[in-house]
C-alpha cells in the first residue's frame, strides 16, 4: 500500500462510521495532495460512498477527524467547509435553465454569475445552452450542467458520488476523458467514488480501493491494476481465477505466492506449453470465451481467437501471458 502523506490538502485519520453498531467505514486513512484527484473504487456496501459523505460533514463521525491543510474540521458544518457534492443524479432544479442551474451557488455566495456561467458552460462543451431548460438535455448533458454548477463557486474541494453511473457505457466512458481534462483544466483538488474501474483508472491520479469498510489498497492506477494486494481485491479487478502452490507454478514457473488470473492471459493457441480440455466456448465478437480443464491446475476461464475456433470436449494447448497475470503478495 502506498504511503499516506502527514499533510496534504485533505488528510482522515482513523475514521469509522458505524450504523446500527456495524463498522460501515472501519478506521480508514488517507490523503490528498492539491490538484490531485483521488478515485476511491469498491464494490456496493463497501463503504466508499459513507466515506464521501463523512468527508463532507454529512456523516457523524464515530472515530477518527477530518483535516484540511492540517486544519481539524471534524466539527465543522458542511457549509462552512468550501466543498462541493456531485452526485450520480445531478439533483439539478427541473424548473430552472441550465444558467440558473449553474448560477445558482453564486447567487447563495452573492457573487457575479453570469460571466462565470458562460465560462463553465464553455468549458464542459455547452456553450449556448444557457437558456435552456434542464428537461431538454440528455442524461449526459445534463451531468455536464452538474458539474460545472458544481465548479462554480470554486470548490476547495471537488466530491463525486458515482456521478457518471446512471449513463450507459460508451456515454461513461466519453465523459470519463472529459471529467478529467476539466479537473485538470480547472487544477481541482478531488476525490472520486465509483464502482467502476474503468472510470477510476481514466479519472484518478491515485486509486484506494475500499472492501467491506476499510481500505486495502491504494496506488496509481498502474500499480493497482498489476499488482492487486490480495485475492478478494484481484477478483474485484477482473483477474477471475486465483491459484497458489504447485498450480501457481505451472502458470509462472518460480512462483512464491499466489498467482491471479484474467481470462485474457490464458489463450488457446497452437503449440502451447500447457495441455487442456475445452469444458465450454461461448461466442464472442472477437472469437470465443472458453471454459478449461488443465491437469494440475483446475479449471479456467480463459478466450480463443476467431482464428482458433473451439468447441466442448476438444483437447487443446494454452498459452499463458499479457498484463493479465499477477503474483500477490
Amino acid at each position: 500500500m502506498t504511503e499516506v502523506s502527514q499533510s496534504g490538502a485533505l488528510r482522515v485519520e482513523g475514521v469509522t462510521v458505524r450504523f446500527d453498531g456495524a463498522a460501515v467505514v472501519d478506521d480508514v486513512t488517507l490523503s490528498l495532495e492539491p490538484g490531485e484527484v483521488l478515485g476511491i473504487l469498491g464494490p456496493s456496501g463497501s463503504g466508499k460512498s459513507t466515506l464521501l459523505r463523512a468527508i463532507a460533514g454529512l456523516e457523524r463521525l464515530d472515530a477518527g477527524r477530518v483535516l484540511w491543510h492540517a486544519e481539524d474540521i471534524t466539527g465543522v458544518p458542511v457549509h462552512k467547509r468550501g466543498f462541493a457534492l456531485m452526485f450520480q443524479d445531478g439533483q439539478l432544479f427541473p424548473h430552472r435553465t441550465v444558467g440558473q442551474n449553474i448560477a445558482y451557488p453564486l447567487q447563495i455566495a452573492r457573487e457575479p454569475s453570469a460571466a462565470r456561467v458562460s465560462e463553465l458552460l464553455t468549458l464542459v462543451g455547452l456553450a449556448g445552452f444557457g437558456d435552456r431548460r434542464v428537461t431538454e438535455l440528455s442524461g449526459g448533458e445534463q451531468q455536464r450542467v452538474a458539474l460545472a454548477r458544481s465548479l462554480a463557486a470554486g470548490p476547495r474541494l471537488l466530491l463525486l458520488d458515482e456521478p457518471l453511473s446512471s449513463l450507459d457505457r460508451e456515454l461513461r466512458e466519453r465523459l470519463a476523458g472529459d471529467l478529467r481534462r476539466i479537473l485538470d483544466e480547472t487544477r481541482t483538488t478531488a476525490v472520486f467514488v465509483t464502482h467502476d474501474q474503468d472510470e477510476a483508472f481514466a479519472v484518478s491520479d491515485r486509486v484506494a480501493v475500499m472492501v467491506g469498510g476499510r481500505l486495502r489498497q491504494t496506488g496509481t492506477p498502474a500499480e493497482v491494476w498489476r499488482r492487486p494486494t490480495s485475492p478478494e481485491i484481484a477478483r474485484f479487478l477482473g483477474y477471475t481465477t486465483v491459484l497458489g502452490g504447485d498450480a501457481a507454478r505451472l502458470v509462472r514457473p518460480g512462483a512464491e505466492h499466489p498467482v491471479a488470473l484474467r481470462p485474457s492471459a490464458v489463450v488457446v493457441t497452437d503449440g502451447g506449453q500447457v495441455a487442456a480440455t475445452v469444458v465450454r466456448s461461448t461466442p464472442a465478437v472477437d472469437g470465443s470465451r472458453v471454459r478449461l480443464f488443465l491437469p494440475g491446475i483446475g479449471e479456467l476461464d480463459g478466450i480463443a481467437s476467431a482464428q482458433h475456433p473451439v468447441t466442448a470436449g476438444q483437447d487443446v494447448t494454452v498459452r499463458f501471458g499479457g498484463d493479465g497475470i499477477a503474483e500477490l503478495p
